[in-house]
């Protein structure tokens, strides 16, 4: 769904304010700032609601007791903690010193936060106090609870990632996954119960679809448990303070580390794994380092120029037995013969372990024109039973599912483009009907757009995994007009072109030649 002219103009009145920290605060922290401020007006604002319900319950006695708030998912604000005491104080001069306090003593009255919030940020910042009040004055015109769906803090933070990286010259590092890759994967995999992991997790927005789509679809979030990994600290806070705000207990280990070096979870067997994890990471490790690592056990170790395949295999260790897993790679990973990454994954094929491979439109990503795909791996093709009948997977061993969707998508602006609700919809479908799941439908190959392909189909396509080797081209519809009638009526209009095109050259001949020129 594209944004509102209400969402675009808090942004942008967002970033004119942050912008005005310039040469006080490093840009790369912009986001931190205005985030950390965010979460304190969210935060205040369903404190303040939730006050007023216990007010109208004749419940005045419990309004300082943390409880009450607990019991609702809220968070237990000291008044000192709450936004109405820091816009009244937006003016004072240690007004950042106030900020810092209001978060550690938030942090302090709610278990869930520990190791969420910045631990006297804005105070090392030194911030201008009158650049940091205009900013408190912006932040303080959000409306964070109107729109209950929104993912105000996933919003801002995809934002703010993508001016900085595009204003930094940043490329395939570190970007905010588009929200329509995000609710595709979601759909996708159905995550209705089970483990979830994402060893990239960034912000923590592949764990907001997952509860999105289990609540859409009459589900309970308990029957779900997440896990992730984060290796930037401060990215790492902004995941925990996501989950925290939506009531979400999330494991993302004791620490932010490096997924490959410091797993955090290094037990885990998840049932759905869903990642972006960098594309093209080169210099992941060094010659010498995790050769003979256990998450490549069976197959050839990955090349240190690139980690593409390295996330693959990693995630491939962390699937439950009968886990899928769904992620998003740059489209070279499917075709790549470099450093061995062609025996890696003609190894991958070979185990049965690729189910689906769909090729994405380009410029869905704010920050990157990469061209990216999606896989989507398992350990299991057997035929399985579920709770709901309708849900059922059919015995698919020896297949793949090769969807091309590079057609698909609606330019959302000049240089953006994204996938459609009927586009999310239809991809899905597919790949559900071909699992056998009987609520969407008989799967039949559609030619220009979807495959079935065999072992032997991708072992002649030298196990390349481009979709576009594998279902065709589109047929045009035939519109009953006979060839030689088409082709008599081309050849006329040609011959008329040709004729004016003779007629206009004799006059601007004649032209020229009245002007004296000849």
């Amino acid at each position: 769904m594209a944004k509102t002219t209400k969402d675009i103009k808090m942004e942008e009145a967002l970033w004119d304010s942050a912008n005005k920290l310039r040469g006080t605060v490093e840009s790369s922290e912009y986001k931190h700032v205005v985030l950390a401020l965010i979460f304190l007006k969210f935060s205040s604002d369903k404190f303040e609601a939730r006050k007023k319900e216990l007010i109208a319950e004749g419940k005045d006695k419990y309004l300082e007791m943390k409880e009450f708030y607990n019991m609702k998912n809220v968070f237990f604000l000291a008044p000192e903690s709450r936004w109405s005491y820091i816009i009244a104080n937006a003016k004072q001069d240690d007004i950042a010193l106030k900020i810092d306090t209001a978060l550690h003593n938030v942090e302090k009255n709610n278990d869930s936060l520990k190791g969420a919030l910045p631990d006297n940020y804005f105070s090392r910042l030194n911030l201008d106090p009158s650049k940091l009040s205009a900013l408190l004055d912006t932040i303080n015109n959000i409306d964070t609870l109107t729109d209950k769906e929104s993912d105000v803090v996933g919003r801002i933070y995809e934002f703010f990632l993508g001016r900085f990286a595009a204003a930094e010259g940043k490329g395939g590092g570190e970007f905010y996954t588009p929200k329509c890759i995000v609710n595709l994967l979601a759909e996708m995999l159905e995550p209705y119960k089970g483990k979830i992991y994402d060893p990239a997790c960034g912000s923590g927005g592949m764990f907001v679809q997952s509860i999105k789509f289990v609540e859409n679809h009459n589900g309970n979030k308990k029957d779900i448990s997440i896990y992730g990994q984060e290796y930037t600290a401060t990215t790492y806070k902004l995941a925990k303070m996501n989950m925290a705000i939506r009531g979400i207990a999330g494991n993302f280990g004791d620490v932010p580390a490096d997924t490959f070096f410091k797993d955090q979870h290094p037990d885990l067997k998840a049932d759905y794994i869903l990642a972006n994890p960098p594309f093209n990471q080169s210099q992941w490790r060094h010659k010498n380092e995790l050769e003979d690592d256990p998450r490549w056990a069976g197959f050839p170790t990955p090349p240190t120029g690139n980690a593409n395949y390295a996330w693959i295999m990693h995630m491939l260790s962390k699937l439950s037995e009968n886990g899928t897993a769904g992620f998003v790679l740059a489209n070279g990973s499917m075709s790549s013969n470099t450093s061995g990454e062609g025996e890696i994954r003609q190894k991958m094929i070979e185990n049965d372990q690729v189910d689906c491979m769909i090729a994405l439109p380009g410029q869905l990503f704010f920050t990157t024109q990469i061209p990216v795909c999606l896989w989507f791996m398992t350990k299991n093709k057997k035929a399985q039973t579920f709770d709901d009948a309708t849900r059922n997977h059919r015995n698919r061993e020896g297949e793949t599912l090769f969807i091309d969707a590079r057609n698909m998508g609606t330019m959302v602006d000049r240089t953006h483009k994204e996938l459609t609700k009927e586009d999310i919809a239809a991809i899905s479908k597919t790949y559900h009907a071909w699992r056998g799941e009987s609520k969407d439908g008989e799967y039949a190959d559609e030619a220009g757009y979807s495959k079935s392909a065999t072992l032997a189909e991708i072992q002649k396509n030298d196990y390349v995994l481009t979709p576009g080797r594998y279902v065709g081209v589109a047929e045009e519809e035939d519109d009953g007009i006979p060839f030689e009638t088409k082709m008599t009526e081309l050849t006329e209009t040609l011959f008329a072109q040709m004729a004016e095109s003779q007629n206009l050259d004799k006059a601007i001949r004649e032209n020229l030649k009245t002007l004296g020129y000849e």
